[in-house]
């Protein structure tokens, strides 16, 4: 049903230069493909699975090691189905975009109470947390099925090839509709999770974004942008609105060991279920330190800010934060988590570190790294 739209869609687009050959492309791979640990061994629809989740909005450098640990950990769907929350998010912690590790936990029990992963992109996309990028990625390397799927490397490559000179993100239907027609070629169907990979590949080693290697790429002589001139100009993209920016205000409790106070964010919403330091909810119109205070996990603590802001990026928003940070009062108790330093940063997510590395700025915490 989706090879029926795109080819639909691609009829009806203006006529164009054609596509290089996609045998040319798997020559190349053959002899340039990139070591990667998920392409080791048999196509286990589970490992590619998580290599695809784990390589959103993340670098390949970034994911091969924490893709071997989270398997030594979880090494089938059914131990990542079994396992509790807690220890998914724990294992997840500084991979960022945290919903990815919800939606994964939930996937994972839906494959499991179905009895394995479906092989087809239909059936994928309806599992939770599977988009149309993923499922076409799993659906052509793991299963073989003749489909194309449309990330960052592939929209470069074939927006270069074909010289589509309209922005992203309004290309994005026509790119994938142009990249789909490989699979129509004999070389590409005959090897669909080869020719998905090569195309990843020459994206992310050759047709890079900035000062791509023409000389030296398999279809040079068939790329229209090279022709052109315009390859290094595209894919062009739309202005992106401005993000908005958001506050908070976070409190850093230690106790006489220097251990700090951790805290568990509601499940839902951003960083939902992970452990943090506590705070104000983040908001717009910011916090007054009245407003604020009544966050704070002991009121009669003896608090004192903290030099400095905590600045982090998420995708919707900008977010700066103010810390305070003060030590538990002899006797009083306050429930929570209890980590030293060190242990806080393996559990912490990226913008908690942020408030640990201001604390450590300050000298208000130990090294988190001693």
């Amino acid at each position: 049903m989706i090879r029926v739209a795109l080819r639909r869609l691609a009829a009806s687009v203006p006529p164009s230069a054609p596509l290089p050959p996609a045998g040319d492309l798997l020559a190349w791979y053959d002899r340039h493909r990139r070591t990667l640990p998920w392409r080791a061994g048999p196509r286990d629809p589970y490992r590619i699975w998580l290599s695809e989740v784990m390589l959103q909005q993340t670098t390949v450098a970034a994911v091969a090691p924490r893709w071997l640990r989270f398997l030594a950990r979880f090494p089938t769907v059914e131990a990542l189905a079994a396992a509790p929350w807690e220890d998914v998010t724990e294992e997840w912690a500084g991979l960022g975009y945290y919903a990815r590790a919800r939606n994964l936990h939930a996937c994972a029990r839906a494959v499991v109470a179905r009895g394995g992963f479906p092989d087809t992109v239909e059936e994928l996309r309806a599992l939770p947390g599977i988009g149309a990028y993923t499922a076409a990625a799993v659906a052509s390397i793991a299963f073989g099925r003749p489909v194309v799927p449309l990330d960052g490397n592939v929209e470069r490559v074939t927006a270069r090839v074909m010289a589509v000179e309209e922005p992203l993100p309004g290309a994005r239907p026509r790119l994938a509709a142009l990249a789909q027609g490989w699979m129509e070629q004999a070389a590409a169907r005959a090897r669909p999770a080869d020719f998905t990979q090569a195309l990843f590949d020459l994206g992310a080693t050759l047709c890079v974004p900035r000062n791509p290697a023409c000389a030296i790429c398999p279809w040079q002589a068939g790329c229209e942008g090279r022709r052109t001139g315009l390859a290094p100009t595209l894919p062009r993209k739309a202005p992106k609105a401005a993000r908005p920016l958001k506050r908070g205000v976070h409190f850093l409790l230690s106790d006489a060991e220097g251990r700090l106070l951790l805290r568990r964010r509601p499940p839902n919403g951003l960083l939902g279920g992970m452990l943090g330091i506590p705070g104000t909810p983040w908001r717009e119109e910011g916090w007054s330190m009245e407003e604020a205070m009544a966050h704070a996990p002991l009121a009669t603590a003896n608090w004192r800010p903290l030099p400095g802001e905590a600045k982090h990026g998420f995708t919707h928003f900008e977010l700066r934060m103010t810390l305070l940070a003060a030590t538990l009062p002899p006797g009083a108790r306050v429930e929570g988590d209890w980590l030293a330093p060190a242990a806080a940063a393996l559990a912490l997510p990226g913008a908690m570190l942020r408030l640990l590395a201001l604390a450590e700025a300050a000298g208000a915490v130990a090294s988190a790294t001693a």
